[in-house]
């Protein structure tokens, strides 16, 4: 495959070619044109997006891969593009490399601009290339997209790229592209050596735990049919546990409502945000983003969006919990666990409306698996799954690379014993108890 790629910032891309659906409502582009027209995105936000954009060209002699462009790029051949931020800090990105601009600083080093791919404030695995209708990707394309990606670390002066939560398969590829080079002693490495070295350099691989709840009941290999046929699946003390939990929330005059789409008022949506900030301001910080995003997915996405409410005895909202969901029944649909709030302390509350009530939800719209966002072992001891997650990590500096080669190998050790131990504590009774697949 011929491929060459272009530098683009702006979106107009978008219209010009048929894309896929994407794998989640992440990667849709309304959800990114929110993003874009609330300045969540942007240069002031310190999310500068420039878009790799990877495609078909008929020169026959070599395969171009650079952004000058000197004849016009074909839009209508694209194949993939890929999106990167310029940044200058690590929030909204829930995979931390804080460590590592600490040790370039040790040095003089400035380690900022770094370059990201991900989905803004999303700690959410999928896919991180818009691919065109029926493209499949392959290596020539994350190959491509990465010659982009080094030509834009190369403008800046960026000291690393990141691709975070990507899928097993893009994580694959990345990987076997670069094979790490051989440096004995990088301490002897010279500025002069470091340009050519740069080419070699590997793209290195971190793996984390989310805990991921799994809609099949594996005595009957059928989805559940209710909230108790999923609790049955528990041991005795779990199912308890969590009963108890449920009734004290209803014994402090709690009452939850489900709506979802167009169900949801304006009004409904002001509570919401209020909840929403009221997470961050217990925690003196800003939200990352505004009341005006949420109101155009609202606008421009309703099919997606699930929203938990908590009203108390005098029939006012007290929390709020909102969701994402992919296209119920479709292959591997998914409700996504994202933004919470409440306005004062309840028990049990949040175990309630961001865990209990999208278990009920998730089974009575037939969607396979329940993903509520990053960290907790409290979800563990709840039924769900701990999973495997990818990152993806190129240094452009060589001299630090077998430092982070190394931390990131001791890492993934590291992270494989604690989801082995994280799924011996499930608390699923034997003959529901999944088997532990997580193998590289």
């Amino acid at each position: 495959m011929n491929l060459q790629y272009a530098l683009l910032k702006d979106t107009s891309w978008q219209s010009q070619v048929n894309w896929q659906l994407p794998d989640t409502p992440f990667m849709s582009f309304a959800f990114w044109q929110a993003l874009i027209d609330t300045q969540a995105i942007g240069e002031r936000a310190g999310w500068l997006p420039i878009f790799v954009l990877v495609y078909r060209t008929e020169s026959m002699g070599h395969e171009a891969t650079n952004d000058t462009n000197i004849e016009p790029v074909d839009i209508s051949q694209a194949v993939a593009v890929m999106p990167v931020f310029v940044k200058d800090h690590h929030r909204g990105e829930f995979v931390f490399d804080h460590a590592w601009a600490q040790a370039y600083a040790r040095y003089g080093l400035d380690y900022y601009p770094r370059l990201v791919t991900s989905s803004p404030y999303t700690p959410i695995t999928g896919q991180r290339l818009w691919l065109a209708a029926g493209e499949t990707l392959d290596a020539d394309i994350v190959k491509t997209a990465m010659a982009g990606v080094d030509n834009i670390a190369q403008q800046v002066g960026a000291s690393s790229w990141h691709g975070l939560f990507v899928t097993p398969t893009l994580a694959k590829l990345a990987t076997s592209l670069m094979p790490a080079n051989n440096v004995s002693d990088p301490a002897q490495i010279t500025h002069t050596d470091i340009e050519a070295l740069t080419a070699n350099n590997p793209i290195l691989e971190r793996q984390g735990c989310q805990f991921l709840w799994q809609n099949i009941d594996l005595k009957g290999h059928q989805p559940f049919t209710d909230f108790d046929a999923f609790l049955m699946t528990l041991t005795a003390k779990k199912r308890k546990n969590i009963r108890a939990e449920r009734r004290k929330v209803t014994a402090q005059g709690i009452r939850c409502v489900r709506k979802c789409g167009d169900e949801i008022t304006e009004a409904d949506w002001k509570t919401f945000y209020h909840c929403y900030v009221m997470t961050y301001a217990v925690r003196g910080q800003q939200p990352y983003l505004k009341e005006a995003f949420f109101m155009a997915l609202a606008k421009e996405m309703p099919e997606h969006l699930f929203l938990a409410q908590a009203y108390n005895e005098n029939d006012e909202i007290i929390a709020s919990s909102l969701f994402l969901y992919d296209t119920p029944h479709s292959k591997n649909a998914t409700l996504y666990g994202r933004y919470w709030g409440a306005l004062g302390e309840y028990d049990s509350l949040h175990f309630e409306l961001c865990y209990y009530q999208g278990i009920e939800f998730a089974i009575e719209q037939g969607l396979t698996y329940f993903d509520p966002g990053t960290q907790g072992e409290h979800k563990l001891i709840r039924g769900f799954v701990p999973t495997k997650t990818h990152s993806l990590h190129r240094i452009y500096d060589p001299r630090f690379v077998p430092a982070i080669a190394d931390f990131c190998a001791k890492d993934r050790l590291h992270m494989a014993h604690y989801r082995q131990q994280a799924h011996d504590a499930l608390p699923f009774n034997t003959d529901n108890m999944p088997e532990f697949t997580d193998l590289d």
